[in-house]
């Protein structure tokens, strides 16, 4: 089985680019986010003609998120538990039957927080506190839990290609950092580094100044999953890629695949 996640960046921009890219990856659950759809416009009937099962909560012109899964999704919540005032739509849930057993799938889109000194950088940090104490309560029901998407988090220095330059944006703050690093410190391991150590492993290209051309990268894009779920990941992998290919995402595919 592959699980793979994606910040697509419009869904109706990105339509034919996605259709080209499940066709070739052939993920099992695909976590997309910053669908900018609402749910009735979502195009799903073009991914159940892929044959996918499909479960969005949107939102017009911005954020959203969805799961397409050749397996029945079950048992779906959408939105963050924590904050019932909370009308962004980022953050979707299911669990999904597999031969061996049952999964649990989050697929998140996580605040930017930008700029500082806004009230967007406050509500990044509730939501991700929101989502320690989500985690804390998937962790304790002992279910194989994946929890993938946009994370707008750089974790460390080396997954910048130049950290000095994001000193003083919201992704590659100490508080945004050390809320992630709470996230892993509850038991959760982050595929990517559990797999590679290597330098210049990004996820994120910006469209302006030559970026993708460059190099200049940053990964925000993370899979974490349960000790469970570790137990049965087999690989792990970045599509990058992709990013070349024509009306790209600034953001580009990552996997994981399970050994059950």
């Amino acid at each position: 089985m592959k699980i793979a996640t994606w910040n697509i960046n419009g869904v109706k921009a990105r339509i034919d680019v996605v259709q080209d890219w499940l066709k070739e990856a052939e993920p099992d659950i695909a976590c997309l986010q910053e669908i900018k759809s609402v749910d009735e416009n979502f195009p799903r009937t073009v991914f159940e003609d892929l044959g996918y099962n499909v479960e969005t909560h949107g939102q017009k012109g911005f954020n959203g998120v969805a799961l397409l899964s050749k397996h029945p999704l079950e048992d779906v919540q959408r939105g963050l538990p924590g904050n019932d005032a909370d009308e962004q739509a980022r953050y979707i849930e299911a669990t999904v039957s597999t031969g061996t057993g049952a999964i649990r799938v989050g697929c998140l889109y996580l605040p930017n927080g930008n700029p500082l000194g806004t009230e967007k950088f406050p509500y990044k940090l509730d939501w991700m506190d929101r989502l320690i104490a989500h985690v804390e309560r998937r962790l304790a029901e002992e279910t194989p839990f994946f929890l993938l998407g946009d994370y707008n988090v750089i974790p460390d220095p080396i997954d910048a290609k130049n950290p000095e330059n994001w000193r003083d944006d919201a992704l590659f703050q100490p508080e945004s950092r050390q809320r992630f690093r709470a996230l892993t410190h509850l038991g959760l391991t982050e595929a990517v580094r559990a797999t590679t150590e290597a330098e210049e492993t990004y996820t994120f290209w910006d469209y302006q100044a030559g970026a993708w051309q460059k190099n200049n990268g940053i990964r925000i894009d993370h899979i974490l999953l349960s000790p469970q779920a570790t137990d049965i990941m087999a690989g792990c992998g970045i599509d990058k890629h992709v990013r070349g290919w024509e009306k790209p995402s600034d953001h580009v595919p990552v996997w994981v695949t399970l050994a059950a």
